[in-house]
Formats: C-alpha cells, structure tokens, sequence
C-alpha cells in the first residue's frame, strides 16, 4: 500500500497552523502592538461593575471566615 502524502496548503504547517499568520502575530508581538490587541479584547469583556461587585462579596466572606476562626 502506498503512503499518503500529506497535502498542505502553501502557507500552512503540517499541523495546519496558518504559518502567514503567525509570523504576523509574532512581528506584531515584538513591536508592542500584540499586547495592545490583546488587552483591548479582553476589556471589552468585561464589565467594572461586576468585578467590583464580585470582589466585594468575596472580602465580605473573607471577613466572616476570619470572625468564625478568632
């Protein structure tokens, strides 16, 4: 039986990885730029008022495992 050969698209890896791409990704990374991208996306996400909040109920539990454990 004869192998296969693996047929890749010009600008992809053997895993498939988009190697165009992440040359790009990493010029950009070394430039700055990437951490800019990525901060942004995920800030985008997140909603302030929510964290606070989140953040409040876990010092207020904090706060009452400390009083049970004096």
């Amino acid at each position: 039986m004869a192998k296969r050969q693996n047929q890749q698209q010009p600008n992809q890896s053997q895993a498939g990885t988009n190697v165009q791409k992440v040359r790009q990704q990493n010029q950009q990374a070394q430039q700055g730029q990437g951490q800019q991208q990525f901060g942004q996306e995920f800030a985008a996400e997140t909603d302030p008022q929510e964290v606070k909040r989140q953040n409040q109920q876990s010092q207020q539990k904090k706060n009452q495992q400390n009083q049970q454990n004096q």
